[in-house]
């Protein structure tokens, strides 16, 4: 078993998937922290360009040219099948999915990989209690 403080302090790169650019959604907050902290962070939303507060947005992990580290999940656990095959394609080490996010199913081609998978999992929480 590997452990989440390992990981996030071996991590440098953390693409956030479903960022929003309101700044009260969870998201917004956590990708915020995770930049102040010291990660360098990308977000990926489709119906987003640019930045949000100086986070540079992404319409898919494919786009972004640098590698990804963690690939960080807001979205429903209904909706995980639909970015299985980007999370493939930019092979991070570490698909996480967010607190109250799972889908065994979808993630299983993932694991199959080797990628190291975190379901139902705040990476905020996880990085202040390390």
């Amino acid at each position: 078993m590997v452990d989440d403080c390992e990981i996030l302090k071996n991590s440098k790169t953390i693409a956030v998937v479903g960022l929003s650019r309101k700044p009260y959604k969870t998201s917004h907050s956590i990708a915020l922290f995770l930049r102040d902290v010291g990660y360098k962070v990308f977000g990926v939303n489709p119906y987003m360009e640019n930045d949000i507060d100086g986070i540079k947005v992404y319409k898919s992990l494919r786009d972004i040219e640098e590698k990804i580290d963690i690939v960080n999940v807001f979205r429903r656990s209904e909706d995980i099948p639909e970015i299985i095959d980007d999370v493939l394609y930019v092979n991070p080490k570490v698909l996480w999915l967010q607190l109250g996010i799972r889908n065994d199913e979808a993630v299983k081609p993932v694991q199959e990989k080797g990628i190291i998978t975190i379901q139902n999992k705040c990476i905020m929480v996880t990085y202040n209690s390390c």
